[in-house]
């Protein structure tokens, strides 16, 4: 559901009726964002691979870091479909609710446990805050343990999240209670 025209999953053909069909066996259902996609199937897919990389793709960094740097990205950027997506997924690894609140608002990041807290003040930093960025922030990570792989990592997932989220808001993706659940196991 967007702006835009899309293909319904009972209307691909060919290589987008592929890529649904995997997404379907994969995650249970196809999300919104990337259902948007679905007038360049090429771009859906090269979307998918790389989500798929960053997110589950070994890294330093754990499952539940990647989704609160996820959720406090797309916070920063108020991207509520992005938000509630990635937040339903760090309930699975986060079971305290003022974690989660702090993430989901953006806000008090400085009261995260350390190590937690470096990961998502830089991601919002680097969201809002892009030019203001030096040197000195990366010996923050570095600091906190994260090695240059892990730093690339953030910075990955960082630069990805900006990105969807500007795609779900430029093309008004939205979400149903629905969409949000249900979804197969990561």
């Amino acid at each position: 559901m967007s702006w835009i025209e899309e293909i319904e999953v009972s209307e691909a053909e060919g290589k987008l009726a592929a890529t649904y069909a995997a997404l379907i066996k994969q995650r249970g259902k196809v999300s919104n964002i990337l259902k948007v996609h679905s007038l360049n199937p090429d771009a859906m897919g090269d979307h998918l691979d790389f989500y798929m990389t960053i997110m589950f793709g070994k890294s330093g960094l754990s499952r539940a870091e990647r989704e609160a740097i996820a959720v406090v990205v797309s916070a920063s950027n108020e991207c509520a479909y992005c938000v509630s997506h990635h937040e339903e997924a760090l309930r699975r690894y986060i079971k305290d609710d003022t974690t989660i609140s702090l993430l989901t608002s953006a806000d008090g990041l400085e009261r995260l446990e350390p190590r937690l807290s470096d990961i998502v003040r830089h991601a919002e930093k680097l969201t809002t805050a892009p030019g203001a960025m030096t040197e000195t922030d990366l010996g923050e990570l570095r600091s906190a343990g994260l090695s240059d792989k892990d730093i690339l990592d953030l910075t990955l997932i960082v630069g990805y999240f900006n990105f969807v989220n500007r795609v779900a808001l430029g093309l008004g993706v939205t979400f149903s209670e629905e969409e949000l659940s249900g979804y197969k196991d990561d």
